[in-house]
């Protein structure tokens, strides 16, 4: 999906670096992410979760706050109020490009401050954090000795993530005072608060407390065995997937553009990454899925394989054939449920395929019918199996081997 490499004035009039992923069809809404503490834009969850968004319709702005990664300006000169300062000339910039952020989103400390700037944002909708502390000064448990070496001396190197930094004083006394309390009490926008039961650096007491100090709308997800840093790729997924759900409901009513590359009948698959295979599937504006491969062969193992898929469309396609069968001749069909295996034989398996053709692609079905049935209706319900639409779109070129379960 197209990325813009941008850059913006900061609140310090910093040229502050930054990424804007955009969606290959309809924008549905525009977002901004603003990232953990002394981490950047480029952080695996940062890219993940912004490009899973983009792939669901939603622009993401991510940038790198004053100081950090590519961004100018000195980090020790910066503090919680001047990252909020950030996030808003972030959201001015978009303002100037006709794409208002309706969505914050924020991870760890940047979940603090997006919180922090929502007043600050017009027709903001939406806000969601990740990990995300309910007091900002709980930032200061990662200075361990250091921080007695701050407060009597103004400042001191404290190593992070295997990297210095020199804290101030100044920014001890600006996170000491930047209570989110009355903020999320008078929040007027949607809350979604993600958090991660184990996670060891900001503990999940402090999504019940901001869960606790905001009002409705509101809402909780948890992130099950994630890490603070979310760094495996399938979780990175799972909280863009839900945010995005969730948001939608927001973002709807928005005027939408009408897509002239997507018009009604397509299905558009298009890559969620260029790490690995997983796939993004749009039916319309209707319906949503997933593909990818398993883990052995380089994927993520996220959604079923292209083989999967299709033997599910033979699936499905063979089970509504068999009701629609079963309502006409008022057959007792209680339930029925089609397992579908996929397998390529050589020739000499195969009894119908073509003398040229060394193999050919096989599916097994076996139907599993439920219901007071005599023999002769499971018999023609066997036979009907085989005048499935997709049944006969694939024997063209295939073989489908049809068998009753016991």
């Amino acid at each position: 999906m197209p990325t813009e490499r941008i850059t913006f004035q900061g609140h310090a009039e910093h040229a502050l670096a930054a990424r804007l992923d955009l969606p290959e069809g309809t924008t549905r809404g525009s977002a901004i992410f603003a990232h953990c503490f002394t981490c950047s834009k480029d952080i695996p969850a940062a890219r993940r979760i912004a490009g899973r968004l983009a792939a669901r319709g939603i622009a993401v702005l991510r940038f790198d706050f004053t100081g950090l990664g590519h961004s100018e300006g000195e980090f020790a000169n910066t503090h919680f109020s001047s990252n909020v300062a950030d996030l808003v000339c972030a959201a001015d910039y978009l303002a100037q490009r006709d794409m208002p952020p309706q969505i914050l989103i924020g991870h760890s400390l940047g979940g603090a401050a997006v919180i922090k700037a929502a007043p600050q944002i017009a027709g903001l909708r939406a806000v969601a954090t990740i990990a995300a502390p309910f007091d900002p000064a709980h930032v200061s448990n990662n200075f361990g000795p250091a921080l007695e070496e701050i407060r009597e001396n103004g400042a001191a190197k404290v190593t992070l993530a295997g990297r210095d930094f020199t804290i101030r004083k100044a920014f001890l006394d600006d996170i000491a005072g930047a209570s989110l309390t009355t903020t999320l009490a008078d929040l007027d926008a949607a809350l979604l608060v993600m958090h991660a039961p184990r996670d060891a650096t900001v503990g999940i007491e402090n999504a019940g407390e901001i869960f606790q100090a905001a009002r409705h709308p509101k809402s909780f997800v948890t992130l099950d065995s994630a890490d603070h840093l979310i760094t495996d790729e399938t979780d990175a997924a799972y909280a863009a997937d839900v945010i995005a759900a969730w948001s939608a409901r927001y973002l709807d009513a928005m005027p939408r553009q009408a897509s002239a590359s997507a018009p009604e009948g397509i299905v558009r698959v298009s890559e969620a990454g260029a790490g690995g295979f997983r796939q993004d599937i749009s039916v319309g504006d209707r319906h949503r899925l997933q593909a990818d491969e398993p883990v052995t062969v380089g994927g993520t193992d996220t959604g079923p394989t292209p083989y999967e898929l299709l033997a599910a469309g033979l699936g499905a396609c063979t089970a509504m054939t068999l009701r629609l069968y079963a309502r006409r001749k008022a057959i007792p069909l209680t339930h029925v449920a089609v397992d579908v295996t996929h397998d390529r034989d050589h020739l000499k398996d195969c009894e119908a395929c073509d003398e040229t053709r060394q193999k050919t692609d096989v599916f097994a079905r076996t139907l599993d019918l439920q219901g007071e049935l005599t023999d002769d209706q499971r018999d023609a319900l066997l036979r009907i199996a085989d005048k499935c639409p997709v049944h006969r779109t694939l024997a063209e070129t295939s073989v489908i081997k049809t068998t009753l379960s016991a």
